[in-house]
């Protein structure tokens, strides 16, 4: 294979296959409110929120990870501000405690967090305003889930680097298509990505034993698992479910992600590594498998973009669905085939 693309496609997996605790949209905003808090030096005594339509719409209903079951867009940033960690990026709330559980209560209850919609073509586009005394912060991220782009503080610039996450990847995602792809799945060294995979593996898995056996949501895990027949399909639907109910449902452990998505993370891989373990498959076949379900993951969300109208969960189902066509030793029709269809069928059924 090109040693460009091989490199390429390494470093991509690499960017995408990062852990992130809770569903992404209000660590955004906790991560935000955390830098800008560093910024600014001290608890603010007033915070504005700025919005996209797609972040409000994604951060209304799921529970925050170490809230003590708080939701909404006031919770998460007023966590993060008080509470969060912003050196640990996605998992920005792993460390929060209930003392500041209960600070952020009490200012949720002071109402110090007012939430505005950002008038922005940008579709994940945040603007976090601290104000603490004669102090005041600014801080914006946009494009994707912690790319600041400017921060100031009393007016002045301390960062301005307005550019489009795609502008500060090393990666080239125009180098994506669906045969390099399997060429790389097929060849590459499983040294180079074990760790990765092992990470999804576990922690996704993990994640998909907890929401059976944990109180989130509905339970629709169980519910599949009791009132469906007991086979393999069965088993891949209940802990894919499982896994992402017990993200969105507050769960403080943690999900390799994909295209900035808990839940693509857990869709493009949770399948694969039943079905593997099902049908008693050695280890090397897993890994490739994982590594071309994350890849046509990326592959299709390039496309797509980051939120969008189009559940990502549907597309990365797609590459899981593709990627077990592979590990079964499917030729490229016939992942062809599965990878256009599939989409076609779901978002048909979803108008």
């Amino acid at each position: 294979m090109d040693k460009n693309i091989y490199k390429n496609y390494l470093a991509i997996l690499r960017e995408e296959m990062i852990p992130a605790m809770g569903c992404t949209e209000p660590i955004a905003l906790a991560y935000g409110a955390a830098r800008a808090r560093e910024v600014l030096g001290k608890e603010p005594e007033r915070i504005v929120a700025k919005c996209s339509g797609n972040i409000i719409k994604n951060v209304r209903c799921v529970i925050i990870p170490n809230s003590g079951g708080l939701k909404g867009i006031p919770a998460g940033v007023i966590l993060g501000a008080v509470a969060g960690d912003a050196s640990l990026n996605m998992e920005v709330l792993s460390k929060v405690d209930e003392k500041g559980r209960a600070r952020c209560r009490e200012l949720l209850e002071a109402d110090i967090c007012k939430v505005e919609l950002l008038d922005t073509p940008v579709v994940l586009h945040i603007i976090i305003e601290m104000y603490a005394g004669e102090d005041a912060v600014s801080l914006e991220i946009k494009y994707d889930h912690i790319n600041v782009t400017r921060i100031s503080k009393n007016g002045e610039i301390l960062l301005d680097v307005d550019k489009a996450v795609e502008e500060k990847e090393e990666t080239d995602r125009g180098l994506l298509n669906l045969e390099d792809i399997r060429e790389f799945a097929d060849t590459v060294e499983l040294s180079d990505v074990k760790e990765l995979l092992d990470a999804q593996i576990r922690s996704n898995m993990a994640i998909a034993h907890e929401g059976m056996t944990g109180k989130y949501g509905l339970g629709i895990g169980r519910v599949i698992r009791e009132n469906y027949s007991h086979d393999m399909l069965t088993r891949m639907r209940s802990l894919t479910a499982a896994a992402s109910e017990a993200r969105m449902g507050g769960c403080d452990m943690p999900v390799v992600i994909n295209s900035g998505s808990g839940n693509q993370g857990i869709a493009c891989s949770v399948p694969l590594i039943v079905y593997a373990r099902e049908m008693e498959l050695p280890d090397y076949s897993l890994y490739r498998a994982l590594v071309f379900s994350n890849l046509l993951t990326v592959y299709q969300k390039q496309y797509i973009g980051k939120l969008s109208a189009f559940c990502g969960a549907v597309s990365a189902s797609c590459a899981a669905g593709a990627a077990i066509t592979y590990m079964v030793g499917g030729d490229i029709s016939l992942i062809k085939k599965n990878d256009r269809e599939y989409p076609c069928q779901y978002s048909g059924n979803h108008l």
